[in-house]
């Protein structure tokens, strides 16, 4: 009985000692997030121009004049 009681008590103080800081929370840091606010643009100011640079040739191309 004497070594088990003395199994016990080398236990329990064995047992404390991985208590002996107490509980602390873990600290999970977090990224902050990124968005990317640029709008997502057409580039119409070049669509403009060259639909009416299409327009002018198309009218020159068909322009029917008998000099001739």
């Amino acid at each position: 009985m004497k070594k088990v009681a003395t199994f016990a008590l080398a236990l329990g103080l064995t047992a404390s000692t991985a208590f002996a800081g107490g509980y602390v929370a873990p600290v999970v840091e977090v990224e902050p997030v990124v968005v990317d606010t640029r709008p997502a643009g057409t580039n119409a100011g070049f669509i403009v121009p060259a639909l009416l640079a299409l327009a002018v040739i198309a009218a020159i191309a068909s322009d029917s004049s008998d000099d001739s």
